[in-house]
């Protein structure tokens, strides 16, 4: 597929899925924009990126800092003078048993992980509506309907971020607009490391299979729209 010309800004960027679909973004076309707190991570990926001959630009940020979420598009807009692509990717994890969490932990898995989507919806919003035109793709997981022990506030968040996909897809389609969530079950990533160590690396989905889920989405025909994609490992249960 063919994003040439347009922009897309890819949230936690510096490794994992983020980085997979930053990669696959910039293959198809796009000039990319990495957000991500790790400053050192992102220009890594930058370089990989425009070793491949893609475009791609390191925006540091802590998305947990709406002031800084506030700088971060401003200087998109400054930079590139609109937004195609949004794709929600990032996320932190703390994992046990809920009597074990404290009040703090719940605010900053809250702020990066459902708050940030908020904040970055809202400024993608304001930049696509006066082109008529736009895609936002939120990275949700299997926890954004399934549950499982030690990941209570995980899931409510992931949860809360399937709620503002499908508020927002119906609030955007008279926009031209397009907002789907994408829900991965076990992915080879750090985070899944902490979460599922019982999980097998061998049964893993690799971020590149997430990135060409992003992939397919973009593609699809000025007729066609798709709410949310559940991709399961599959040595999962069907279903």
């Amino acid at each position: 597929m063919e994003l040439e010309g347009q922009v897309a800004l890819v949230t936690g960027a510096s490794r994992g899925i983020g980085r997979g679909i930053a990669l696959a973004l910039a293959d198809a076309g796009a000039q990319v924009a990495l957000a991500a707190r790790s400053a050192d991570r992102l220009r890594s990926v930058e370089r990989e990126i425009r070793d491949r001959g893609g475009k791609a630009a390191s925006l540091p940020v802590d998305l947990a800092e709406e002031p800084q979420i506030e700088a971060l598009f401003g200087r998109l807009a400054e930079t590139y003078g609109r937004l195609d692509i949004l794709v929600n990717n990032a996320g932190i994890g703390l994992f046990g048993a809920l009597s074990d969490f404290s009040a703090e932990d719940f605010d900053r898995l809250v702020a990066v992980n459902l708050k940030a989507v908020f904040l970055c919806c809202r400024q993608a919003m304001r930049l696509m509506v006066p082109r008529g035109a736009g895609y936002i793709i939120n990275i949700a997981s299997v926890v954004g309907f399934k549950g499982y022990p030690n990941q209570s506030i995980y899931t409510a968040t992931k949860h809360g971020v399937m709620g503002i996909t499908k508020s927002l897809a119906a609030e955007a389609q008279p926009h031209g607009i397009r907002v789907s969530a994408v829900l991965p079950g076990g992915t080879d990533t750090e985070m899944r490391a902490k979460g599922r160590p019982d999980l097998s690396r061998s049964q893993l989905l690799q971020p590149e299979d997430i990135a060409r889920v992003v992939l397919f989405l973009l593609s699809l025909s000025p007729r066609a729209a798709i709410d949310q994609i559940y991709i399961r490992r599959r040595d999962s249960a069907p279903f």
